[in-house]
């Protein structure tokens, strides 16, 4: 055995981690303070879409345990925080787990331990924020009685491509002993460790990665648009620009931007910006305005569709296929399905949704729609049928054909009268 970890946090990003270490030698602690998580994972069920039961399973065989006791953390050589890190109001970066989490960390800390945290968040969060709260709660000096790292999370939920171990961890830690026992734990199981100069160059790097995302799919969100009004087919443009082998990257439009990563960690960097320098970060600022702005064009675009039948939408049954953040998963957080279905229930829309992934939909708002238990009458009776997300469990064509009217937001199939 290489020695014993707890992972605090067993989520998207900590229970792969969790999977990853096991298998690779080590005895795992899988810290949540959710018991409905702790009961269901030390049974077996997976509660994210990269696992499966049978995973799970097989972690446990391995010697993984789900705990919600930090007594764990005595125990362990290396500590990993994957905790949330939401937007709380107006914006502004929400780091109460994180806090909470480092606390916990440092009341049970012991000496010769690396904690390493894997959570998003604003350049400096390690060394300002986790490093006082654990010398605090420990009563232990960092860099001399244990190490301290952070590592930016690079999970891709439903990909079958990138996982932990083929996916490049970056590491930074406070010193260079702290950067080499966090990337020795890492390389134990991710094939390339990269050292990074510090914990604000790491943190940042994550920040950087998703804000280029971020500002790419903005721009060609506002193409989608510009286009539009130009009775100019933005797919077409997109598929030509796509066939230069250099210096072009594709990205496509949609009905916003869903998940963790895109819609909140640019913010993260955008507020550190103003806080520290007093002066806005422009590109990420102009970014989410024009990607927040997606759902209401898309309810916009179904209205001017359904006025162009002779139908208002006041009263016409709109089905919306796929309330997913993203494809082939069953994930929904920040998908653009919520304020989508909200902003048609509004203007007194009859809204449906059909998604292989999700049984009983909840919106924000706490209003419950069923799923169409008959996909193929409901696609035939529905005012119009817009296709948010193109699950592969969707034939697409098959579902243009049967609707009356189809509004595909994905680009999935290139005869529809009606794409974003």
């Amino acid at each position: 055995m290489l020695g014993t970890v707890t992972i605090i946090g067993q989520g998207y990003v900590g229970l792969p981690l969790a999977q990853e270490a096991t298998r690779s030698g080590y005895k795992v602690w899988g810290f949540d303070v959710n018991e409905s998580t702790v009961s269901n994972l030390n049974n077996g069920l997976s509660h994210i879409d990269d696992l499966e039961n049978e995973d799970v399973q097989n972690m446990i065989d391995g010697g993984y345990r789900a705990t919600s006791d930090p007594e764990c953390i005595k125990q362990s050589e290396i500590i990993v925080i994957c905790v949330p890190t939401p937007l709380g109001e107006g914006g502004t970066p929400e780091l109460s787990f994180i806090e909470k989490a480092t606390s916990t960390a440092g009341k049970y800390l012991a000496k010769g331990t690396t904690v390493v945290l894997e959570s998003t968040t604003y350049p400096g969060t390690t060394e300002e924020i986790c490093l006082p709260l654990l010398e605090k709660e420990s009563g232990l000096q960092a860099g001399k009685d244990f190490s301290l790292a952070f590592s930016p999370e690079r999970v891709d939920p439903g990909s079958n491509k990138f996982g932990i171990s083929n996916t490049p961890k970056l590491v930074g830690g406070i010193d260079e002993k702290s950067t080499e026992e966090a990337k020795k734990f890492y390389a134990s199981f991710v094939d390339e460790v990269v050292s990074m100069s510090g914990t604000k160059e790491a943190e940042t790097a994550k920040l950087l990665e998703n804000t280029f995302r971020h500002v790419n799919i903005a721009l060609v969100n506002e193409m989608a648009k510009l286009c539009h009004e130009l009775e100019i087919d933005i797919w077409e443009v997109i598929r030509g620009a796509a066939t230069k082998p250099f210096g072009f990257m594709r990205f496509n439009p949609g009905a916003g931007v869903g998940g963790h990563c895109i819609p909140i960690d640019p913010n993260y960097l955008s507020y550190e910006v103003r806080k520290e320098l007093g002066y806005p970060f422009r590109f990420v600022e102009l970014a989410q305005e024009v990607n927040n702005s997606m759902p209401n064009y898309v309810v916009d675009r179904i209205g001017e569709i359904l006025n162009e039948k002779r139908k208002p939408l006041n009263g016409s049954t709109v089905l919306l296929l796929g309330v997913t953040y993203k494809p082939n998963i069953a994930d929904q957080r920040q998908s653009p399905a919520q304020p989508i279905a909200e902003q048609l229930l509004k203007k007194q829309a009859e809204v449906q949704y059909h998604d292989p992934f999700v049984e009983k939909w909840e919106l924000a708002n706490g209003d419950v729609i069923e799923r169409v238990s008959q996909l193929h009458e409901a696609l035939e009776n529905a005012d119009i049928v817009v296709l948010l997300q193109a699950h592969s469990e969707y034939d697409v064509q098959r579902i243009k054909d049967t609707s009356i009217v189809f509004f595909d937001t994905c680009g999935a199939v290139e005869s529809s009268e009606y794409r974003l």
